[in-house]
């Protein structure tokens, strides 16, 4: 019989607080400067503004002795080549269809996962919350992991096929606004959606757990 090891999730007021600073930081400063500069000197120079900012934000972080991910890191050499593309051909298209290809194939990766019974969103979530290591042989765990990897490709190929709509039937001001808000609204609605399941999980599990415990302790 699989041990049960207690899981609890932080407040969710923590979590949004914590993703307040992410949303400027991510979203708001970089579109603010991004149509400045596109408006004040043009479409290369917002390009090269947005990489600066992406930039700017690591060193920060870096000199204020904050670990910076690999993973962010590698982010940052696909911006700078995704820039450096777009002002080689001077093609903003490419600058913005790269990224929505990106989304749109982590879409199929995060489906694919689920199907193979492998759901990659566990990782992500080990980040947030303390969970066993056996999760997936937890029945509880293992149908909302399924299910939230479910939800997360439906999400990033939605994300991704409005994304690309945006991008051939938009201006470029439109377009940067429009998405930034379309794709940030997503995320947040997946995130509520996942916090709230995840929590309903919790209160199953451990209802099922003291059903199973409360004959053993009678008759004991």
């Amino acid at each position: 019989m699989p041990t049960h090891e207690p899981v609890t999730m932080p407040p969710i007021g923590r979590l949004a607080l914590r993703a307040v600073p992410r949303l400027i930081e991510g979203a708001v400063c970089p579109t603010v400067l991004f149509l400045v500069l596109l408006h004040v000197f043009g479409i290369a120079a917002a390009i090269v503004g947005g990489f600066a900012w992406s930039a700017a934000v690591i060193v920060v972080r870096r000199c204020l002795g904050r670990h910076i991910p690999t993973l962010v890191l590698v982010g940052l050499g696909i911006m700078f080549l995704r820039a450096a593309l777009a002002l080689a051909t001077g093609s903003s298209f490419l600058y913005f269809l790269q990224p929505t290809l990106g989304t749109a194939v982590a879409g199929v990766v995060i489906l694919g996962s689920a199907i193979v019974g492998r759901p990659l969103v566990l990782r992500l979530a080990r980040d947030f919350c303390p969970l066993p290591v056996d999760t997936m042989n937890d029945a509880h765990f293992r149908r909302f992991f399924l299910g939230m990897s479910l939800l997360w490709g439906v999400t990033q190929l939605l994300n991704a096929g409005v994304t690309l709509w945006l991008l051939v039937s938009q201006s470029i001001s439109t377009y940067v606004v429009a998405r930034t808000a379309m794709s940030w609204t997503l995320t947040a609605a997946a995130i509520g959606i996942s916090v709230v399941w995840f929590a309903h999980v919790l209160r199953r599990r451990e209802q099922h757990h003291r059903a199973v415990l409360a004959p053993a302790i009678v008759s004991a």
